[in-house]
């Protein structure tokens, strides 16, 4: 199947439902946005992963495990022990493929956010100091540049391994919200 784009009405209804892209990319927000629509539970893979301390947590796989066992749900791609489990039960992905100062604009703007405002994310942890950006090479505003191709070299060789996948591939902000508003919005109106 060939990808599809911010236009292309989705043929089906799906129930399982990947996100997939770079960290900063916005996965979080557009699945939590696709469960709403569709009234599929959103499953914040984040919050399964990290303990408290950032630690992670020892449960992790199995939670997932568990979750994509189920009919239906939406969650993002990332984690390589559970990337392929994830991928192999979804019926959609959809790929934000932005560019990389999109996602720095983007991973750069709300990690200051999170920071100054000590927004508490998963199991209790906060963004570390702004000085780990230069300390940690694991920092994710570090992490999304770094790994910024990997995402699009493990979406093309998904659907090299999955044709039948239907993958919708959505390169800038204005895709986003066309998707959003066209084939989305006509499939959350489908019976």
């Amino acid at each position: 199947m060939p990808l599809l784009t911010a236009d292309d009405p989705l043929p089906g209804r799906p129930r399982r439902i990947v996100v997939a892209g770079t960290s900063g990319s916005g996965k979080t927000t557009l699945a939590r946005a696709v469960g709403e629509r569709l009234g599929l539970p959103h499953v914040e893979i984040d919050a399964l992963f990290h303990g408290p301390g950032w630690v992670p947590r020892p449960t992790f796989e199995d939670d997932v495990h568990r979750f994509v066992a189920g009919p239906a749900w939406v969650t993002e791609w990332q984690y390589g022990p559970v990337r392929d489990l994830v991928a192999g039960r979804a019926q959609l992905l959809v790929w934000l493929d932005l560019s990389r100062p999109r996602v720095m604009h983007q991973v750069v703007r709300r990690t200051l956010r999170r920071r100054l405002r000590r927004e508490v994310l998963w199991n209790g942890n906060v963004e570390a100091s702004l000085w780990t950006i230069f300390t940690d090479p694991e920092h994710i505003v570090r992490w999304a540049w770094s790994t910024h191709a990997s995402t699009r070299t493990r979406v093309l060789a998904l659907v090299e391994q999955r044709p039948e996948l239907v993958v919708v591939r959505l390169s800038h902000r204005a895709a986003v919200r066309r998707w959003v508003a066209g084939p989305l919005a006509a499939l959350a109106a489908r019976p």
